[in-house]
Formats: structure tokens, sequence, C-alpha cells
């Protein structure tokens, strides 16, 4: 760790020239590195021109789904190397492996960030909002995980009103420096002190602020967010097997920009020629780790789409958008592809004015047909789902089918996670 952190301190000072090179080189040492030492790699370039980076290929995670032993590369090891599994919130989950100091490297990558807001890891105690395993010796071995990291789990699967009592009992009593978790989760806390007129701060006045990660942060939500909590919220994208790949620079005010990871990671906006697309243009995010050795993720399409800003650059790339999954899509009957994001500002933008509604999820079932399941107190009455059609018409297209079913609870994953649209197509 005091090796990585000391080699970030240097990257960090670099100038933008001096960072061009840097990340130019280490391009070229991972690609050199992983095709003398990994046979799977080796194999996935074939005889394409390894020293032209645009025609190296782009990897999938179907690539990566065989077992880890083929994937590692000399010399790496189940036991010398850090192993993982992905969330497997895109369909499709695989076992990864980082060598010890790319995972340092990750590490002093976090260290660095949260400290922007002035968290320790050593220090600060950690509210989490996160899923945890259910069995009895997985849920030990977590919640000392937890005791050891300094933090307090509030397990997301059972967010009912008493529940969420029993969370606001921990935060009158516990000195909290921050919070870390699932967004539907942490939002579905906000929504309960709203109803009861709290602000989270005043009954916790050690928090600092609160970092949303995983699933898509609505500006509505975080407007929300800071004002039921009082603290600045902060949007946190990454990927377990990667690293942090965008960080909020600033929660309060109108300059917040998304800070990509230039550090440890090269990202690229792709589109579906696998073409470099311009600043200011939505394309596949593909990235590489500048640092596995253990394991290559080189032009690894992460499964999401987004945007860099125009204004980005070499060392300061700024996410300006991520719009979804690349495979959270709809196809309309006009031959129209639009991303589940659309169904979820338009339906959201209606359904929640009275907060009858507390969270929701849209599924896709035939090529016209889509079902909307929904928490709340009480069923939409007709006027509400009138409302929500003419959206759907005005933002999409007109003629489809709308099934409205009200749940106890939604669907989660396995960790916690809320889906929030799906093509069952």
């Amino acid at each position: 760790m005091k090796e990585a952190k000391s080699e970030l301190r240097k990257i960090v000072a670099f100038s933008e020239k001096e960072h061009q090179v840097f990340i130019e080189n280490k391009k070229e040492e991972i690609v050199a590195f992983h095709l003398q030492n990994n046979p799977f790699y080796r194999q996935l370039v074939g005889s394409k021109n390894s020293k032209n980076w645009n025609d190296l290929p782009v990897l999938n995670k179907q690539n990566l789904q065989k077992p880890l032993s083929e994937r590692l590369s000399k010399g790496y090891s189940i036991k010398n190397s850090y192993i993982n599994k992905t969330s497997g919130s895109s369909g499709d989950p695989f076992i990864f492996a980082k060598d010890k100091y790319s995972h340092a490297m990750t590490w002093a990558s976090n260290i660095y960030r949260f400290g922007w807001y002035g968290i320790d890891f050593n220090s600060s105690y950690q509210a989490r909002f996160y899923g945890i395993p259910m069995d009895f010796i997985g849920n030990k071995k977590e919640r000392f995980k937890d005791l050891l990291s300094n933090r307090f789990r509030f397990s997301i699967f059972d967010l009912s009103d008493d529940v969420l009592e029993g969370f606001l009992k921990h935060f009158r009593t516990k000195k909290f420096d921050y919070i870390n978790g699932y967004t539907s989760s942490i939002v579905l806390f906000a929504k309960f002190l709203q109803k009861r007129n709290i602000i989270l701060s005043a009954i916790c006045p050690t928090l600092k602020v609160c970092m949303v990660t995983s699933e898509m942060l609505f500006e509505d939500d975080k407007i929300l967010l800071e004002k039921q909590f009082g603290i600045p919220i902060v949007n946190e994208y990454g990927a377990s097997e990667l690293d942090l790949i965008a960080f909020q620079s600033r929660s309060f005010g109108t300059d917040v920009e998304w800070l990509v990871n230039s550090e440890t990671l090269f990202v690229e906006i792709l589109d579906d020629n696998n073409q470099v697309v311009p600043n200011g243009t939505s394309g596949r995010i593909v990235i590489t780790s500048l640092f596995n050795k253990a394991h290559p993720f080189i032009r690894y399409d992460i499964g999401d789409i987004g945007i860099l800003d125009e204004k980005s650059t070499l060392k300061k790339p700024i996410l300006q958008k991520l719009i979804g999954r690349t495979n959270d899509v709809a196809i309309l009957p006009s031959g129209k592809k639009s991303p589940g994001l659309t169904f979820y500002y338009v339906t959201k933008s209606f359904i929640e004015d009275d907060g009858n509604v507390k969270e929701f999820i849209i599924k896709q079932t035939k090529i016209d047909s889509f079902e909307i399941e929904y928490v709340s107190e009480t069923n939409l009455n007709l006027a509400q789902i009138q409302k929500i059609k003419k959206a759907i018409e005005l933002y999409l297209e007109p003629g489809l089918n709308f099934k409205f079913t009200r749940k106890e609870t939604l669907e989660r994953s396995n960790r916690g996670k809320l889906k929030q649209f799906k093509s069952m197509l």
C-alpha cells in the first residue's frame, strides 16, 4: 500500500504532457506483458497488429466466462492474487483476479478520492447500505469484515417502514461519518425521512457526506437526498473487476464534475464498430486496467453506455452522462431503439408527485407490451395511469400496451441491487 500510494501521488502530480506519456507507456507495457505471459489474451489477439491500439480486440464479458485458471497470466494463481466475482448486474457474472499491487493501486485510488470529502478509511465510521449473505457462515464473515473495516451494515433486503425506523435509531445513537451504498435503498430511506419531516444531519451531526453507487442517481433523487440528509451527495461509478471509474469532485452548487479515474484506468467511448467517438457523443464504455498483470482487462467493454464531456482531456476526462447498460434497451414495434431509462424518466415525473409510489421497475414482456411493477401505499388511479400513457406516447411512440402491478416488494438481485428496467425479449 505504501508503494501504491507513493506511485499514485506521482501520477496525480503529472502535467498534461507527462500524463500523456505515462498513459501511452502503460498501454504499451500492459499489452506487451499479457501477449508474452497470458495465453488467453494472446489467443484473443491472434494475428491482429498489436502495435496499433485500435486494432486490438474489444474484450467482452462473454469472453471471460470460462474457468479463471484459463485466464490467469503466468506466475499468478488463486493463492497469490486477489480473487472476486462480479455482481452479475449485467446478466454475465464471472470470477476475476487482480495481482496484489494492482489491488493496492485500487485501494490507493479509493482512499485518494474519498479523501476529497474528509473521509479516512482507517478512522471514519461508515453507515453501509448493502446486501449481505443470508447463510450463517457468509453472514458472520461479512459482519466480521464490517467490524474490521469500521462500518455498520444496514441490510437492504427488507425496507419496510418498521425496519427503516430501526435504521433511524442507529443514526440517533451512532457517530457515523459517512453513508455508502446502493442508490435505490438510500433514496427509499430519504423518502421515509421526508414523510417524518426529519433531517438526518440534525439527529446525526457527525455525518459529512453520502456516496451512492451501483445504480443510477437521478437529479430529483439527488435533490431529495441533499434536503433530507443535509450533507453533500456524491455519485460514484465503479466496477469490482476494475476500480472506481468516476467520482464526483463536488456536490453542492452547480459546478459538479464527474471525474474519470485516469490514474489506474484508460477509458474510451466506442461506437458499434469499435471506433472512438468524439467527446460529447454517446457510445459504449470500454476500459483498460493499466496495472493488472494477473488478468487482462484491455479494451474491456463493461456493458455501459456513456458520454465524455467535450472539455475532457487525457489527464482530466469528465463523464458527462452515464446512460445505462447496453442490454437495457427497449426495441419498439416501429423498429426504434430506446434506452430503458427513458421509461424511468417518463413515469418518474408523474407517479411520484404525491409521494404515494415508493419505487418501481419496468419490464418489456413483448415488442409492444410493458409491465410496470410498483410499491405504493395505495393503487395508482386511472388519472395517473392516463398521464403516464400520454407521456410515453409523446416520448416514445403510440400503440404500446402497459400493465400496472402493485407489489409489496420488488425483486432485487442477491446482492440487493434494484434493476430498474429489464427486457424479457
